[in-house]
């Protein structure tokens, strides 16, 4: 396999451009594909190689950042990078006969996150997608018309042509409040690209980055304060699993604080300063008509789909019809957060496994593929604890008329559970479908649950009823034993 190409051979090797010096003149000859995706990050990635794999149809991915996406270098990959030594030093610290004081070696946990995201090159990403057969150009991209785009690289523009499909893989873009403009404030980037840790610190949001984020960043040494607009935290999960969450970032010294709605900011010397790195002065921000200030602030209150330069009007789409399947024209294909669905890698990655292989149908002239209408959407929050939930929550249930029978235990219940640290704790929820119907929702919180959820994912995709998991016997003494417990307390309910 050769190593990863530069720019101009990829261009070259692609026949985007022709063999030649750059000072020749003469017409680029247009280049058509089978399938071209827009975003190579990992939903755009899979849904190339699944189109193509083990045929000889061919792919071309355009991306304008590193390939890879904002889940390799700026998301899932540094931020765990961060937490598991954060975690297991807590672990550490919570079990007998081990000594409380462990030190965070700050420098070393960074070079490790480093490592993960590959000191933020994509040659390995590059060389990937050459040894799969993909073609890649850096550049932006957009459409033109039906199946054609227009690639804009440091090269100059060039049109490519889609002979089966188009994949739209763009991804998300951070939406910032209009209060925190001229200030520069981190963005999650900053927050996982950490290289100089702020004395003090706002975290704007009650969602998974803002929560994730707070525990490195105390850990760190961070005086942080969470600044939540609502009444809780992670509002899309079940209520006691958030407030366990919330008490263990008070415990981690993070000062958590709800209703808390910023109206203003400002900041003497704001600049781009590189990332993770303090943006500038002080920051003053006014907090329910009080002003306070920190060192830094991190802005976390949501993504919005990237479809701004799509050129969706060029094929007579609104970005309301783009994120709707049957407005959209059967050459077009959108998968990753760009669709408006759950802004999660493996999610993501899911539906372009399913896009890759409709695609790969259609042009083996075979029937589309089935594909089940009701597949739980599974998200891990790595915080102390973590948060582990798949499928409806009681609450999304009673929203959508759907009558349940729940039950809750105490995850201590379970031996294995209770082993794992002094002070473990959590609890677990079960949501079944009423009348002894098969499993609809589950959720875990506490010590390393993200291992316990997809057993629950397999048994709400394969509609396991409670009769059927009381034969799913759990090994001893494993955390898995809180299932027994938990249809134990289904049987005596």
């Amino acid at each position: 396999m050769r190593p990863a190409l530069a720019l101009r051979e990829l261009l070259v090797d692609s026949q985007l451009l022709p063999d030649r010096d750059l000072g020749e003149t003469g017409p680029v000859t247009a280049q058509t594909y089978d399938v071209v995706v827009i975003g190579a990050g990992p939903a755009g990635e899979n849904a190339a190689d699944y189109a193509i794999r083990g045929s000889s149809r061919t792919a071309l991915m355009v991306e304008r950042e590193l390939v890879g996406g904002e889940c390799s270098y700026y998301a899932c990959i540094p931020s765990k990078a961060m937490l598991r030594p954060v975690e297991v030093r807590a672990t550490a610290q919570h079990l007998g006969g081990l000594p409380d004081d462990i030190p965070l070696d700050i420098p070393a946990l960074l070079a490790r996150r480093d490592y993960w995201v590959s000191d933020y090159s994509d040659a390995g990403q590059a060389k990937w997608a050459e040894g799969a057969g993909i073609d890649l150009v850096r550049g932006t991209a957009r459409l033109i018309g039906e199946r054609r785009v227009l690639i804009a690289s440091g090269d100059g523009t060039r049109e490519v042509e889609a002979r089966l499909a188009v994949v739209v893989a763009t991804g998300s873009s951070p939406v910032i409040p209009a209060a925190f403009a001229g200030v520069r404030p981190w963005s999650s980037r900053d927050a996982t690209g950490i290289t100089e840790v702020p004395s003090s610190i706002a975290v704007i949001g009650g969602g998974v980055v803002s929560v994730e984020a707070c525990h490195w960043l105390a850990a760190f040494g961070a005086e942080v304060t969470l600044l939540v607009r609502g009444v809780r935290l992670l509002d899309r999960f079940e209520r006691f699993a958030a407030d366990l969450v919330a008490e263990g970032l008070r415990t981690a010294g993070v000062d958590v604080r709800f209703g808390a709605q910023v109206t203003a900011a400002r900041r003497d010397g704001a600049a781009d300063t590189g990332l993770g790195k303090v943006h500038g002065g002080p920051v003053t921000l006014t907090v329910g008509g009080a002003e306070e200030g920190f060192a830094e602030v991190l802005v976390a209150t949501g993504r919005k789909p990237a479809t701004d330069q799509l050129g969706l009007d060029s094929i007579g789409l609104t970005a309301a019809d783009f994120a709707d399947p049957a407005a959209r024209p059967d050459w077009l294909h959108v998968v990753g957060d760009v669709g408006g669905q759950a802004p999660l890698t493996h999610w993501g990655k899911y539906k372009a496994r399913l896009v890759g292989d409709l695609i790969a149908a259609r042009a083996d002239g075979l029937p589309d593929p089935d594909v089940p209408d009701d597949v739980p959407v599974p998200q891990v929050v790595f915080t102390d604890p973590q948060l582990a939930s798949v499928g409806i929550t009681e609450a999304d249930a009673a929203a959508q008329d759907i009558d349940v029978e729940c039950v809750e235990v105490d995850l201590t219940s379970a031996s294995g559970t209770a082993l794992l640290r002094d002070d473990a704790g959590g609890k677990a929820k079960l949501v079944f479908a009423v009348g002894g119907g098969g499993l609809l929702g589950a959720t875990f919180a506490g010590t390393e649950v993200a291992e316990l959820l997809h057993a629950a994912t397999v048994a709400i995709v394969g509609h396991l009823t409670p009769d059927q998991l009381w034969h799913a016997v759990p090994s001893y003494p494993t955390a898995s034993e809180v299932w027994l417990r938990l249809l134990e307390a289904y049987r005596t309910r």
